[in-house]
């Protein structure tokens, strides 16, 4: 139930149309809470069916143009109801690491290519954090807003960080293991 909150959170931020969203999720919210250009354009029809949103109007006919949405006040009502509820942390289902358990008993053969390669995908999206971090949260800057989002990219450079360091370990720890670790006994 979090894309429509997203979308939600999106346009109270800024009034948009569907493609503005996407391009904004492309750029923010999606990197903690993906969508496709499609899924936003079938929550957006739901969210105005159920009266949380509406189409700005506009002066020219909306045949081919893009329509451009805003937040009703129930839809800030259902928003600010969301965020208060309470919500228990989600199991966390990752393929690396059932692959690392699976190798345990079938060896380890192109895994440490691979830990690498996550590695490498993770340092360079902290560093995309990293300047979004430097460009867009200078010291000094500190409205309850932007203290708010800001520790939202916080969490996002801590868990790159975590994973840089672990991927680091991992690597080191499959290295190790040598030639006993590419065969199963």
């Amino acid at each position: 139930m979090s894309l429509p909150h997203a979308i939600l959170t999106a346009l109270l931020e800024k009034p948009s149309s569907g493609l503005e969203l996407t391009r904004r999720f492309d750029r923010s919210i999606g990197y903690f809470w993906s969508a496709t250009h499609q899924q936003i354009y079938r929550e957006l029809g739901k969210l105005e069916a159920e009266g949380l949103i509406r189409a700005l109007p506009t002066e020219q006919p909306t045949r081919g143009q893009k329509k451009a949405y805003e937040v009703l006040e129930a839809g800030r009502v259902e928003l600010a109801r969301w965020t208060a509820a309470s919500q228990d942390p989600k199991p966390q289902r990752d393929a690396l690491l059932l692959r690392l358990r699976a190798a345990a008993v079938v060896g380890t053969e192109g895994l440490e290519a691979d830990l690498r390669r996550h590695r490498e995908l993770h340092a360079r999206q902290l560093e995309m954090y990293r300047e979004i971090e430097r460009r867009d949260f200078p010291p000094g800057r500190g409205g309850a807003e932007d203290r708010l989002r800001h520790l939202v990219l916080r969490a996002g450079i801590d868990l790159e960080t975590f994973w840089t360091q672990w991927l680091d370990h991992a690597v080191a720890e499959i290295a190790g293991l040598g030639d006993a670790a590419g065969r199963c006994e």
